[in-house]
């Protein structure tokens, strides 16, 4: 079975039953069933010793997984556009990108429920820290996109991945998951980055029209009520608008455990309409560069209007506005929660000689720029 995308496609179902024994022989077993409410680690081991296949391991583990988070953690979840998967035609699945695992983790889960095949998720391997990781995420369908690495290297990478991701789509054999952008959007702006376009069309034959055409994009809007590490987020932005930030040690790890243990509240996945073909047509009239910038507005624009906006969102830019733009939208009692809980929040980021009313604007637009981006239209 060897090939070149052997680097980084998911496991095989023949490679299963060898990557759950590495994993029932590891010590974070116990803790994390003990974070899924089990019986104990030997609860978890019993079942990952029954996974003989990619779709076992998805069933037994990952569904159960997910629906434990979604059950501790929010008020549930709920989707739009499931019409679009009628027909067998596979997509590359762009969303916007708000939390680490979860955002295609769920995705999973959703299509699980309506016995619709589940996607390969493109995974960065910065988050691939150890083995047992790997493990896990290759046994859930994972492909590994190579982050840092010299230039050639990520050209390399690049078209691998594009070469793969097409070979996947194009004849039918798997939809693929991909963010919009490389890592999370942190200020609440959804948008597409230039960058993986052009990584789609790498593995196209140089007919932008007819390449694009064949992976058959559908964009989807990923909405939390309550956003996933928001607190991180705006800790981030903070430094980053005085120096560099530098990552510390663990700091993926802990957004990862950060965004599966805090509440997240009410969750919206809107499945919008594919890329149509006349719009494709429409960008390749454009000149090389302009038509990745035309059709990544396009994929925005369906991700911006089906954003599903919470009270949180509306409440948000109204404090920041110094107005009540949208008080049809919330309560009082609402509002008060919200500011108790950014309080709360920035409590535990805010460092000493910081500027809190600054640190404060910055959640606030998290929050509130969602808002703005579906009243722009853009």
């Amino acid at each position: 079975m060897e090939s070149s995308f052997d680097a980084i496609r998911p496991y095989y179902d023949c490679e299963i039953p060898p990557a759950c024994a590495r994993m029932m022989a590891h010590p974070y077993l116990d803790d994390i069933a003990k974070f899924l409410k089990m019986r104990g680690g030997e609860e978890l081991r019993e079942i990952l010793s029954l996974c003989s296949n990619v779709d076992d391991f998805q069933n037994r583990i990952m569904v159960f997984v997910v629906g434990r988070i979604l059950d501790n953690t929010s008020d549930g979840v709920t989707y739009g556009g499931m019409e679009y998967f009628d027909s067998p035609t596979k997509h590359v699945i762009i969303t916007n990108h708000r939390d680490i695992v979860l955002d295609s983790a769920i995705i999973q889960y959703i299509f699980h429920k309506h016995k619709i095949k589940t996607t390969e998720i493109a995974v960065g391997d910065n988050l691939i820290s150890s083995q047992f990781i790997e493990d896990v995420a290759r046994s859930n369908k994972m492909i590994k996109v190579t982050r840092s690495s010299s230039p050639r290297e990520l050209y390399n990478s690049s078209l691998l991945l594009s070469e793969y991701i097409r070979s996947r789509v194009a004849t039918q054999k798997s939809s693929i998951w991909i963010a919009q952008r490389n890592g999370r959007t942190k200020d609440g702006h959804d948008i597409t980055e230039q960058g993986l376009l052009k990584m789609l069309e790498m593995s196209g034959k140089g007919d932008f029209e007819a390449d694009m055409k064949e992976l058959n994009i559908l964009p989807v809007a990923i909405s939390y009520e309550f956003e996933p590490c928001d607190a991180l987020k705006a800790k981030e932005l903070y430094i980053t608008r005085r120096q560099k930030y530098i990552k510390e040690q663990g700091e993926d790890l802990k957004s990862i455990l950060s965004g599966m243990t805090s509440w997240k509240g009410r969750i919206h996945f809107e499945f919008t309409e594919p890329v149509l073909p006349e719009e494709v047509e429409y960008c390749a009239k454009f000149t090389k560069n302009e038509r990745f910038v035309e059709l990544g507005k396009i994929i925005d624009k369906q991700i911006h209007s089906t954003y599903k906006l919470w009270p949180n969102n509306y409440i948000a830019y109204d404090i920041q506005n110094g107005g009540a733009e949208f008080g049809d939208k919330y309560t009082e009692e609402q509002k008060e929660k919200f500011i108790n809980y950014m309080s709360a929040q920035l409590d535990c980021v805010c460092q000493a000689g910081w500027d809190r009313a600054e640190l404060s604007e910055i959640f606030l637009g998290i929050y509130s720029n969602p808002v703005k981006n579906q009243k722009l239209k853009i």
